[in-house]
């Protein structure tokens, strides 16, 4: 296939080469534009130090031990302002399996390209006069072809001097395509040391987890996590679920059940709130079990699930709007809701604990779970009946309160005292409002009221007798709406 480098990335060669030094396109950006799909970014690496890299390009930064330069591009791609730009090195010994004891800047792009972790990531696109030419060192293109994550060199070595890379071969294998697969030594390394990624931090682990989670095969990779034995060391309390079976109203055991739910939110392409809540819903079901075969039970599992949930997300260091967001989703998705037995005093209480804003994303929680329990059907009658319901209690009532004017003015305009009259007058000025909302100003409402105020009592009940008529036509036709919206009778 014919390989492109975009403008600005040229740019940043052009200059480096022009200057004497070494430059290429290196790692993921030339894995992606292989398999012609669009980098979500670029790198360059080069055998020009952090400050000759700063000298070429005054419009730059740079914040990192590893010498990554960042050079400010003006582009109208986002993904193309901003490109990292990083001397060739060479990395020594990893006494934590996380941080290089000390970095050394290498000569070549050989060197550079021998210490990366995967072979697909180690290739590098040189810009040379006669054209664009593929260094590729440990056959990375083959794997490209036949979609394997394969350690360059040693994979006990590479993972040996960062252990996050054991997550990430398991995050390409899920991020890339469903028939991407782990090399069998790569895949063997992974499982023999997974106990290292105790040493890695918890924010890396969880940017990791969180591309797993949104990547299309979100449930592939939860489960190849845990046939490399890294999930316990990322999420236990998932892993408690495991051949724990359930009840007469599951066809599948906690772990699996689980990991269904996740595959059909991310099948729907839900967001990462609805997907990890519908990966934990039932964490709690393990503490919470009693008795054996279809007739056990699992009272309270949503609050244990919860709490479960709670310090998994703190411990993973998750940001409190997202963990909280979570947590409630997990602690309210058993909500009970049969058509013709919960009414809307019940639907209020629901979304006044889990809020308006909420509802939605409860609802899809509850559709995966669904789905994930072997039902055939995401979102039955009730599920849409619900939805309906939920419309309907949150949608304003239709009344005076939406009036511009109220009772006081009335009174003060007219000079009258409280009674019947004053109600009569509000009831028409709402007819005319819901026949013209333009017309609800004050302006407008008090001229209105003059005149009505001029009108017989026998009038004057005529009129809003008319109009209190065409209001309850308004709110059949809009919950009529409302009902057609949702499919329901």
């Amino acid at each position: 296939m014919e390989v492109k480098i975009p403008k600005e990335v040229k740019f940043i060669l052009k200059n480096l080469k022009e200057k004497g030094f070494q430059a290429y396109a290196v790692g993921g950006c030339v894995r992606d534009i292989l398999r012609g799909k669009k980098p979500s970014d670029w790198d360059i690496a080069t055998d020009a130090s952090p400050e000759q890299i700063g000298s070429v390009f005054l419009e730059s930064f740079s914040n990192n031990k590893f010498g990554t330069v960042t050079a400010v591009v003006e582009s109208k791609d986002p993904t193309l302002r901003e490109i990292e730009i990083t001397p060739f090195r060479t990395e020594q010994k990893y006494s934590d399996k996380r941080h290089p004891d000390e970095v050394k800047w290498a000569k070549t792009i050989e060197e550079d390209l021998s210490r990366r972790d995967f072979t697909v990531n180690a290739l590098a696109l040189d810009d040379a006069k006669e054209g664009i030419k593929l260094i590729d060192l440990f056959n990375g293109q083959k794997d490209l072809r036949d979609q394997i994550i394969r350690a360059v060199g040693n994979p006990e070595k590479r993972f040996n001097e960062d252990a996050l890379r054991m997550l990430r071969a398991v995050r390409f294998s899920a991020v890339l395509d469903e028939d991407w697969k782990i090399e069998p030594q790569t895949q063997k390394a992974i499982e023999a040391n997974s106990c290292w990624l105790k040493v890695i931090s918890q924010e890396r682990i969880r940017d990791e987890l969180c591309k797993i989670i949104m990547s299309g095969l979100a449930a592939q990779g939860i489960e190849s996590l845990r046939k490399s034995g890294l999930l316990q060391y990322i999420l236990p309390e998932l892993l408690e679920g495991y051949k724990i079976g359930q009840n007469k109203h599951h066809i599948y055991d906690v772990y699996e059940h689980c990991l269904r739910c996740l595959d059909f939110a991310a099948k729907k392409n839900f967001n990462f709130n609805v997907r990890m809540a519908s990966l934990l819903h039932d964490i709690g079901k393990p503490r919470s079990k009693r008795g054996e075969g279809s007739d056990s039970t699992f009272y309270g599992h949503d609050i244990i699930g919860a709490k479960m949930c709670a310090r998994a997300l703190k411990r993973l260091k998750f940001s409190k709007k997202d963990a909280d967001k979570i947590t409630l989703l997990v602690r309210y998705h058993l909500f009970y809701y049969n058509v013709d037995e919960v009414g809307e005093s019940s639907i209020r209480r629901l979304v006044r604990n889990v809020g308006a804003e909420n509802m939605e994303e409860l609802l899809q929680v509850r559709m995966a779970d669904r789905i994930g329990s072997g039902c055939p059907k995401a979102e039955p009658y009730k599920l849409r009946h619900l939805k309906y319901l939920v419309d309907r209690v949150a949608q304003d009532p239709i009344s005076a309160t939406m009036l511009k004017i109220n009772g006081k003015d009335i009174m003060a305009l007219l000079e009258i005292k409280p009674g019947p009259r004053i109600g009569k007058i509000l009831n028409i000025l709402l007819g005319v409002v819901l026949l013209d909302p333009k017309k609800n100003t004050k302006k407008f409402l008090r001229e209105e009221a003059e005149r009505l105020g001029l009108l017989s009592e026998e009038d004057l009940t005529a009129l809003s007798q008319k109009a209190k008529e065409e209001r309850e036509k308004t709110e059949i036709k809009r919950d009529e709406m409302t009902k057609k919206r949702y499919w329901v009778t």
